[in-house]
């Protein structure tokens, strides 16, 4: 598990602008919560703990990860441009005051494609949500089309379920997405409708206040000081496949992924040789490059992120292989780790 100090946001301004029409929609909607300031958790707790699970839900790209690395202050979970690029159940940990905030990233949930990996990522997002206090279901702001129908149509009934409209900041008028917000509300019983941007620290903070009415007084279930429940060796993995994702653009199919063959520790210093599996020889040379170069800059960008990650030194080796098919079989899926 990952402890660290998370890059805690300034506390976002009170009485900032807000649309009257907008504010009166969202309070008729009762979704409307006060800003409020996200403070670290105390030392010591004095009265009732509320702790629950939030899972994050939605279609590929709508910004899923960007809001839970915000949430948390760090970044656990990676991002790019890429569809599928978060393949797993990434949890973020957040305690403010007496409230522990489990956060869950979820993948995008897969319609158009059927083979054995987005069979796979599908399970993990409905298994993601069969057991959870909280629903965020995230959208872009003024859209919604036959994906998004696809993923709303999976959510359970009998969990709250919040309309999270992300990208707000690319609306030019805030107040021309209220007609949008009467039609959400008449395909889900939302709980709450949240338009933001998840780029917005002020916005960011707001989702706090918005979930901690809907999670459970209980003890919390991780340290206050925890971030994720995920390794770095699950870490390491994750952020060699998003310097895949980001150093070769569309050139690359989403069918890449990369196995963790050794990570040992020597102190302050980690020794990491890891494979990257693609399916066909001429992706082989996508990510090598031309003399190698790509191949290099891929491991010279994840090796500096991971030194910052654990704060020391890490010796890092890649190998590319050609694996075919891998992704359409149901044993090599699951023994890349996925469920």
């Amino acid at each position: 598990m990952t402890k660290t100090t998370p890059n805690n946001p300034p506390s976002p301004a009170q009485g900032d602008d807000v649309n009257p029409d907008l504010d009166r929609m969202l309070s008729q909607m009762g979704g409307r919560a006060k800003h409020s300031d996200v403070d670290p958790a105390p030392d010591v707790v004095d009265g009732p703990t509320r702790c629950g699970t939030i899972a994050i839900v939605g279609r590929p790209n709508v910004g899923k990860s960007t809001l839970l690395n915000a949430l948390i202050g760090q970044k656990v979970s990676i991002t790019s441009r890429k569809a599928q690029t978060t393949r797993h159940r990434i949890t973020g940990i957040r305690t403010v005051g007496a409230t522990q905030f489990v956060f869950v990233d979820t993948p995008g949930f897969q319609t158009r494609h059927a083979n054995a990996l987005n069979r796979s990522l599908n399970r993990t997002v409905l298994g993601a949500i069969s057991d959870v206090d909280l629903i965020v279901f995230m959208v872009e702001a003024n859209r919604f089309g036959l994906d998004d129908a696809k993923v709303l149509a999976q959510l359970p009934s009998g969990i709250p379920t919040i309309l999270l409209a992300n990208k707000l900041d690319l609306i030019h008028r805030r107040g021309d997405i209220a007609p949008w917000l009467a039609s959400m509300q008449e395909r889900h019983p939302f709980a709450e409708y949240v338009p933001m941007s998840a780029k917005t620290i002020r916005d960011v903070n707001r989702v706090f206040a918005i979930c901690e009415r809907y999670l459970p007084t209980q003890e919390w279930i991780y340290p206050p000081d925890e971030l994720t429940d995920k390794s770095e060796r699950f870490l390491a993995a994750e952020i060699i496949r998003e310097k895949i994702f980001r150093l070769t653009g569309d050139e690359l199919p989403y069918t890449s992924t990369v196995v963790i063959d050794k990570f040992e520790e020597e102190g302050n210093l980690r020794r990491i040789a890891a494979t990257i599996v693609v399916e066909r020889e001429g992706h082989k040379g996508m990510i090598i490059g031309e003399g190698g170069e790509k191949l290099k800059r891929i491991g010279t960008e994840a090796r500096h992120e991971l030194e910052n990650l654990i704060d020391g030194k890490v010796f890092l080796e890649l190998w590319v292989k050609v694996k075919s098919g891998w992704a359409d079989s149901e044993a090599r899926v699951r023994s890349f780790g996925y469920e």
